[in-house]
């Protein structure tokens, strides 16, 4: 039975916030950030500052959007989604940004102490142009007005090499 065989309209079931997804709610406010982006272990960290503002979308969704400047001093807007997917278990999400044609798609996890969410994307090689490697945004709390996000990128040797840094301040 396809829905167009139906007499009665199919209802829709709201889906409500889990504890996973008031974990996200944590984000909800205005923040500015400092961030260094480690450009080689010969090159000193590039930095930048931005902002950002995130929204929640009736508690499932988290929608950040940020402006910065990059590194080289150009401007650069982000959106970052966030949610939960109760049926896998895991936390999901996309990133795209006006500097990039590529879209990170998220899946992650919480570590024990609720205090650490790892999520894992694939993207583009950006030392073998053409190729593809693992990365993961990492998304700290300190405190309430205080988190950091890390990237890091797996290495030819399988190691975890961090390329980014932001710390995050809620603007009061």
């Amino acid at each position: 039975m396809t829905v167009s065989d139906t007499k009665e309209p199919m209802p829709c079931v709201k889906a409500e916030p889990e504890k996973e997804h008031k974990w996200l709610s944590k984000l909800i406010g205005e923040w500015t950030f400092e961030a260094e982006c480690f450009m080689g272990p010969d090159n000193p960290p590039m930095k930048s500052t931005g902002a950002e503002k995130v929204r929640s979308l009736d508690g499932l969704w988290m929608v950040g959007e940020g402006t910065s400047t990059t590194p080289d001093g150009g401007p650069c807007t982000t959106i970052m989604t966030l949610g939960y997917d109760p049926s896998t278990k895991h936390f999901v999400g996309t990133f795209i940004a006006s500097i990039m044609t590529h879209m990170w798609q998220y899946k992650g996890q919480l570590n024990k102490e609720e205090t650490i969410l790892t999520l894992d994307t694939e993207g583009p090689d950006f030392v073998n142009p053409g190729k593809t490697c693992k990365y993961q945004d990492i998304v700290e709390y300190k405190d309430n007005n205080n988190r950091l996000l890390r990237s890091q990128v797996l290495d030819a040797n399988g190691k975890w090499q961090q390329i980014m840094t932001a710390h995050y301040r809620r603007k009061v």
